[in-house]
C-alpha cells in the first residue's frame, strides 16, 4: 500500500497529516509512505527528518495523488485534484462534510471512500481516530493564553506594596474538551473562571 501526504495548500495551515514519528511507525509495518517535500516547514519537521524516518520525498505532487492507495491530509482537498485521484483510492482528512457537498458527491462519483475525520465519534473504540478531541484541547488552551496576551490586567490576584491586585474573570460558555481545557489553563494562570453550559451531561463532566 502507498500512503502519500501532500502538503497543505493554505498557507495559514501549519499542521501536518504525519510526522516523522508516525511516518516510521507505518514503514515499520510495511508500508510504503510518501511525502510532498516541505510537508513540515509549518511544525518544524525537515524533509531530512521524513527521509530518515523511511518516508520517500515527493517534488511531483499530482503524479503521486494518481497512484497513492490512501491520501493523509489535514484539511479537505482542492477540487481539482479530487479528479487525480485513482478509482479506489482512500482519502482522509478535515472534509467540511454539511457545507461541501460538491466534494463529496465528487469523490462519490470517482470512486473514492473519503473518511471525514471529524464526524468520527468519540468512543472507545474510535478513540485513536479521535482528532476533534485533540484539536478542541489546543483550541481552549490557545484561547486563554492569546486573551491573556489581549487583556490589560494580571490573571492571578497580585499582593504588592502598592495594593492588591484582583484576579481576572474568565467566563467559558461551553463545558466540551475546549471548554473544559479552557477552564483548567485559566484556573492554573490564576483567574477566577465561571462557566456554563445547558447541557446535563456537561455537569457530570464538570
Amino acid at each position: 500500500m502507498i500512503i502519500f501526504t501532500p502538503k497543505e495548500t493554505d498557507s495559514s495551515e501549519t499542521r501536518a497529516a504525519l510526522t516523522p514519528t508516525t511516518v516510521k511507525r507505518l514503514v515499520d509495518i510495511g508500508l510504503e509512505v510518501e511525502v510532498e517535500s516541505g510537508i513540515g516547514a509549518g511544525c518544524d519537521h525537515s524533509d531530512i527528518e521524513y527521509s530518515e524516518s523511511g518516508a520517500k520525498i515527493i517534488t511531483d505532487r499530482l503524479s503521486s495523488l494518481s497512484v497513492a492507495d490512501l491520501i493523509l491530509r489535514v484539511r479537505k482537498p482542492p477540487s481539482e485534484e479530487i479528479g487525480v485521484l485513482k478509482k479506489g483510492a482512500m482519502h482522509l482528512s478535515f472534509l467540511d462534510p454539511f457545507n461541501d457537498r460538491e466534494s463529496l458527491h465528487l469523490m462519490a462519483s470517482s470512486g473514492i471512500t473519503a473518511v471525514s475525520l471529524e464526524m468520527i465519534p468519540r468512543t472507545t473504540l474510535a478513540q485513536k481516530m479521535d482528532v476533534l478531541s485533540s484539536q478542541a484541547n489546543i483550541a481552549g488552551y490557545t484561547a486563554v493564553i492569546y486573551t491573556a496576551e489581549k487583556l490589560n490586567k494580571m490573571l492571578p490576584m497580585m499582593m504588592t506594596p502598592a495594593g492588591t491586585i484582583s484576579p481576572a474573570k474568565y467566563f467559558i460558555l461551553g463545558i466540551g474538551v475546549a471548554g473544559l481545557q479552557a477552564i483548567a489553563t485559566a484556573k492554573r494562570l490564576g483567574a477566577r473562571v465561571t462557566a456554563f453550559d445547558v447541557r446535563q451531561e456537561a455537569l457530570e463532566q464538570a
